[in-house]
């Protein structure tokens, strides 16, 4: 992400931090919003089904709330791309805040596949509800953002062929930088033929990531889609937490699968113990150093004033950045004498136990 950019605080509300994107010309409204249940389910793989949706409705109502207070949703219609949508509650947060909910519309976009080779995405199940001059609600994780780009094209050609028009779309992500890419060309779209579109409010939970585009340097990870923090914007609540805790930094991804995480429980323990026992089987041929500057996102050592320009933290306040700068480096000193076979070896352990119970 361009060094220009940088994020500055919006609020400070209910145990909620929240912040803005600025430094660029942008179409649309970007949001960074970190509180403690979603710091939690991003820093521990062990948290699946239910608890997944739990642990994200108190940032969800809190912007719902900011949401109505500036004007910016008075009526809505939730579209839900299945299955992800259902791990983000929309419905419920709205129902705190009283924001009226007059239908929620359904999609599935599966993809399609031509001899193992992707070929495409294919519209499967299609459930839309017309509210004209509405706010469109969705939640969803963004890597690639081709399902996304996929639904919404599918979702205005419907409200265009009955004369219709959205006002604005309030999108709720565990996602990356490409979203932003991707929502800014959409918004170009939408206007030729829609000038009135207001463009998309989109809330980021704990950062705006990158994915990884090869294998990382552990040579497990998955291209486009596992999240990590180079070339992102990381709250600074979340950075804090994370490293104030030896592993979670080296997880795998910041979230891993969110839709088996919720609903094929089995897959994401598959996905979280083929990861560590990996690490564990690779650990000496990794070189560490390496695996921790991808983790932090940058090489180090690293300079006071290259840290807040690589974390775009330039416009926040420089006692809280430098405090966060000084627990880097004593995250870095802590971890010279950690075994990183070691740490895979009671990842899978503490993992196994909690989760035993999805364990085959």
């Amino acid at each position: 992400m361009d060094k220009k950019i940088y994020i500055e605080k919006e609020f400070s509300e209910q145990g909620v931090d929240c912040y803005t994107l600025n430094g660029a010309d942008y179409l649309n409204h970007y949001y960074i919003v970190s509180e403690s249940e979603t710091r939690k389910l991003m820093n521990t793989p062990e948290i699946v089904g239910y608890e997944v949706y739990r642990c994200m409705l108190p940032a969800t109502s809190q912007m719902m709330y900011y949401f109505k207070e500036n004007g910016k949703v008075s009526c809505a219609n939730i579209l839900s791309i299945l299955r992800g949508a259902l791990n983000y509650p929309l419905e419920e947060a709205c129902y705190r805040e009283h924001v009226r909910i007059h239908d929620i519309s359904f999609l599935s976009s599966e993809r399609v596949f031509n001899e193992e080779e992707l070929a495409g995405l294919k519209i499967k199940y299609s459930k839309l509800t017309m509210v004209p001059d509405s706010t469109l609600l969705i939640g969803d994780i963004i890597a690639s953002g081709e399902t996304l780009i996929h639904c919404l094209k599918y979702v205005t050609d419907f409200y265009r062929a009955s004369g219709a028009a959205l006002r604005n779309i309030i999108l709720f992500t565990i996602g990356g930088t490409k979203a932003i890419d991707i929502l800014e060309r959409l918004t170009e779209e939408f206007r030729t033929f829609w000038p009135e579109f207001e463009g998309f409010y989109c809330v980021f939970y704990e950062g705006i990531f990158s994915t990884y585009q090869d294998k990382g340097v552990s040579g497990i990870n998955i291209p486009d889609v596992d999240f990590y923090w180079k070339d992102g914007i990381i709250s600074p609540e979340f950075r804090r937490v994370t490293l104030s805790m030896r592993d979670p930094l080296f997880e795998k991804c910041i979230i891993y699968d969110g839709g088996a995480r919720r609903y094929e429980i089995h897959e994401h323990v598959d996905e979280v113990l083929g990861f560590w026992k990996g690490i564990r089987d690779r650990a000496e041929s990794i070189d560490r150093k390496e695996l921790l500057d991808e983790k932090l996102g940058h090489r180090t050592p690293i300079t006071y004033r290259d840290w807040v320009e690589d974390c775009h933290y330039g416009h926040l306040n420089p006692s809280k950045t430098q405090w966060l700068y000084q627990q880097e480096l004593g995250y870095i000193e802590s971890l010279k004498k950690v075994d990183l076979r070691e740490i895979a070896e009671e990842r899978i352990g503490e993992f196994t136990d909690a989760l035993k119970k999805y364990i085959i």
